[in-house]
Formats: structure tokens, sequence, C-alpha cells
């Protein structure tokens, strides 16, 4: 009998390597054999292949897709993928202090909070 361990681990490797899913907001919880996919997708398509997936993972026996469809407007990035924009940046531009930073995005606006040394 597999676990609700295993049964996650494959899941969250089914979404990553399905070509139709962003997972990067899609979160599974198992429990018994049963799985919750909550979050958002950026269709309704999307949504419907995060549950196709999820029956395809061998020891699921039920779910429940908790996920919301968020529609992209026109010209106007999501809040998380601006935050994961903003945060693989930090990473890029000033590794030593990335993790001391946190980026804060409400309605597109961005807030930087943390320290950083200045030698100047």
């Amino acid at each position: 009998m597999r676990t609700d361990d295993d049964i996650k681990r494959d899941l969250k490797y089914e979404l990553k390597w399905d070509p139709d899913i962003d997972p990067s907001d899609i979160g599974v919880a198992v429990k018994d054999g049963a799985v919750t996919l909550s979050g958002f997708a950026r269709s309704f398509r999307q949504r419907q292949k995060a549950e196709e997936d999820a029956t395809r993972v061998r020891g699921v026996k039920g779910g429940a897709n908790d996920m919301e469809v968020r529609l992209p407007l026109i010209n106007k990035r999501p809040d998380p993928e601006i935050v994961r924009e903003i945060i693989a940046q930090l990473k890029a531009e000033v590794p030593y202090a990335a993790d001391t930073i946190k980026a804060i995005v409400r309605d597109g606006q961005v807030t930087l909070k943390g320290e950083v040394e200045w030698d100047y």
C-alpha cells in the first residue's frame, strides 16, 4: 500500500512534468489516498489537466479540486509571478544578500524589506 507521502511526491512530479501546467501555484494535500488540489490555475484547462494528472497517480482513491481559476489580464502579471521574478533577479544580481531581502507584492505593487551591507 502506498503512503500519502508517496502519492504526494508522485503527484507533484506529475504536475511538474506536464507541459500544460505551471505547478508553482498549485498546492497538493493527501489524506488516506484522497487528494486535494489548492492554489490557482491560469485557465480552466490547466485546472482540468491538474485534476487529470491526479487521477493518473497510483494510489489515489479520490480527490477534490479546490483550485481557483485566475484568468490573466492583458498586460498584467499575477502577483506570485512577480515575486518569483524578483527572487530570481535578487539571487542573480546580489546573491550574497538575496536571503536577507523579502519581496511583498500586492496588486502589482512591490515592497522590498530587509537589510544589506553598503560599503560606499
